[in-house]
C-alpha cells in the first residue's frame, strides 16, 4: 500500500488544522493505520492510531498530551484517515507522517510502537507560529 499525507501549512497558535493520509494499493481496512511525528531534534513520536477490532469496528487511541485536541478518523469510502489537530501549540511543530499496519489489530501497546508498521507515507510539514 502507499501513503500520501497532506495538509500541513503554516498556522497560528490556537488554531487547526486537517490531515489526510490517502491509501492506495490497499484499503485501510486492512490496515491498523497511525499518525506519527518527527519534530527538530528530537525522535519521532506516535500521535494517534486507529486499531480494527473486528468487523468494521475499530477502537482509536491518542498520546496522552493530544488527547482532547486531536482526533484521528478515517473515511473508508475515500480511503482516507484524518488527523483533526485543534488548539496548536508551536510544540506542535513537526513533519507528520501517516503509516499502516499489516496487523490490523495489534495489542494496544504495539499500536504506540513505530516497530509495528509495514508502510509509511513521504510526511507532511505541520509548522504552528507564537
Amino acid at each position: 500500500v502507499q501513503l500520501q499525507a497532506s495538509g500541513g501549512g503554516l498556522v497560528q497558535a490556537g488554531g487547526s488544522l486537517r490531515l489526510s493520509c490517502t491509501a492506495s494499493g490497499g484499503a485501510i481496512t486492512n490496515y491498523a493505520m497511525a499518525w506519527f511525528r518527527l519534530a527538530a531534534g528530537k525522535e519521532r513520536e506516535f500521535v494517534a492510531g486507529i486499531r480494527w477490532n473486528g468487523g468494521s469496528s475499530s477502537t482509536t487511541h491518542y498520546v496522552n498530551s493530544m488527547k482532547g485536541r486531536f482526533t484521528i478518523s478515517r473515511d473508508v469510502a475515500k480511503n482516507t484517515v484524518f488527523l483533526q489537530m485543534n488548539s496548536l501549540d508551536p510544540e506542535d511543530t513537526a513533519v507528520y507522517y501517516c503509516a499502516a499496519a499489516l496487523n490490523r489489530r495489534p495489542i494496544v501497546s504495539a499500536l504506540f510502537m513505530q516497530s509495528t508498521y509495514d508502510y509509511w507515507g513521504q510526511g507532511t510539514l505541520v509548522t504552528v507560529s507564537s
